[in-house]
């Protein structure tokens, strides 16, 4: 049985007052829902709840894939998690709860180009922010040169700052690229600022012993790593470039067909 006319009006007004979209949306059809099931004004009521919280749940995730800036491609979906190898598969499993964000612990994902290492990373971030994690996701060139602006404009703390209220910060191709004294400085700020505060995922192509390429002197190097590495989950992806794989599928002849004309 339908809501009377002025009794529906002013219960929609009453929920849009009170910010329940969901629920003014089908408030209408779980009541005759309930009405055909004979349930209780509790379980109806518990029905639009549980509807306003799932919906709720759905626009934060939305919200938070939108600010973490991740690639939306990159999904566990689309990953063949069987080209891990076993030890990294293991510590996938390990990671996907989320708890070393709230131990602050860093992720740090080597192996060679074309290995997977920026799809892992993004996929894991993926299940995370279906969790509600915050993160935040982007390639080290692009941070250096956002860190270069905020110092410029006398702003690098507000900066940092803001980066802060991520849970994980994602900084992908750690060294990929070259980078000059003063943007390595930078960088080595924001390391420093966000140790034991805030969790560093990152991915490298170059294992700790060329690093001091990236920042160029032995002593900020070593502080680097030391900071990185203390309380941290290092997972190696020591498996051929996905990409090279797939080039040479395409490059390879098909088979000669039998059959006779």
């Amino acid at each position: 049985m339908s809501a009377a006319p002025q009794i529906r009006t002013a219960l929609m007004e009453n929920l849009k007052v009170l910010h329940l979209p969901a629920m003014r949306e089908c408030f209408e059809q779980a009541a005759q829902q309930a009405e055909k099931e004979t349930l209780s004004y509790e379980q109806y009521l518990l029905e639009l709840s549980e509807r306003e919280c799932e919906s709720r749940r759905r626009n934060r995730i939305a919200a938070l894939l939108r600010e973490s800036g991740l690639p939306r491609e990159k999904t566990m979906a689309n990953f063949d998690l069987k080209r891990l190898p076993v030890k990294a598969g293991r510590q996938l499993k390990a990671l996907v709860d989320g708890s070393f964000l709230d131990r602050q612990e860093n992720l740090l994902l080597f192996g060679n180009p074309g290995a997977g290492k920026s799809h892992l990373l993004c996929a894991l971030a993926h299940e995370l922010i279906a969790q509600g994690r915050r993160m935040k996701y982007t390639s080290c060139a692009m941070l250096v040169q956002d860190l270069l602006v905020a110092k410029r404009d006398l702003r690098l703390s507000k900066e940092i700052k803001k980066l802060s209220r991520h849970d994980g910060l994602i900084i992908d191709e750690m060294g990929y690229v070259q980078q000059s004294r003063e943007e390595m400085e930078v960088l080595f700020t924001l390391l420093s600022e966000r140790y034991e505060r805030g969790s560093v995922l990152l991915t490298s192509n170059l294992p700790f012993s060329k690093w001091e390429g990236i920042f160029k002197d032995p002593m900020t190097t070593a502080a680097a790593i030391d900071r990185l590495v203390h309380h941290s989950v290092i997972v190696e992806l020591n498996i051929p470039s996905y990409r090279m794989e797939e080039a040479k599928k395409n490059r390879d002849p098909a088979p000669e067909s039998n059959a006779t004309n």
